[in-house]
């Protein structure tokens, strides 16, 4: 039995009309994963302008743990409550650092592209990080000065910046698109 931290990610388009209610109800859901042994957060990654589906993450110590919560009757009376608030959900569980890169059919990156991805949301967080509190810092002895740092970025990067970053990259990370397609997308049009 796998003893790695799983995570379950699942998409879910929001229902015509129904915005407030959803949030609502996921913001239920994530208070309700709080109260389960081997629960080690959940993270929501509201969709970008024009697309209606979120995207939610529940983490936890072991795929034991995971179960417990998923087969528990609270979850699933909170799930009988989100009935009409969503439409297509699709859930897919991941072990270790591939759940973060994993596609809707559990493929993965390469190791390189998985580490860029990584970088490029860990760097800007750290610089900023360091611009911000780095004076408050610099008197600390080293070990010190990193064990704070750590403990202050970590869970702020697994639970936001490297999800945002791996759905950001997702058609780079699987070879759909090049990164530059991609941002040529982001960027409005000019027409001469």
């Amino acid at each position: 039995m796998s003893t790695e931290p799983v995570t379950l990610m699942v998409a879910r388009r929001v229902a015509r009309g129904r915005y407030r209610d959803f949030t609502t109800w996921l913001d239920e859901g994530r208070e309700l994963a709080c109260d389960y042994p081997g629960y080690l957060g959940s993270g929501v990654l509201a969709p970008p302008h024009g697309d209606d589906e979120y995207q939610i993450i529940f983490r936890f110590a072991d795929a034991q743990t995971m179960r417990a919560w998923e087969h528990s009757a609270s979850r699933r009376a909170w799930l009988g409550r989100g009935e009409g608030l969503y439409e297509s959900p699709q859930e897919y569980r991941a072990t270790g650092i591939d759940s973060w890169f994993q596609d809707a059919q559990g493929n993965t990156p390469p190791r390189w592209k998985q580490a860029v991805a990584i970088w490029l949301a860990f760097f800007p967080v750290s610089l900023m990080f360091q611009a911000l509190f780095g004076h408050w810092l610099a008197g600390l002895p080293l070990v010190p000065r990193v064990l704070v740092t750590t403990l202050l970025l970590t869970p702020v990067m697994v639970f936001l910046f490297i999800p945002l970053s791996t759905r950001l990259l997702a058609p780079w990370l699987h070879g759909e698109v090049t990164i530059m397609a991609r941002l040529a997308r982001l960027l409005p049009h000019h027409r001469a």
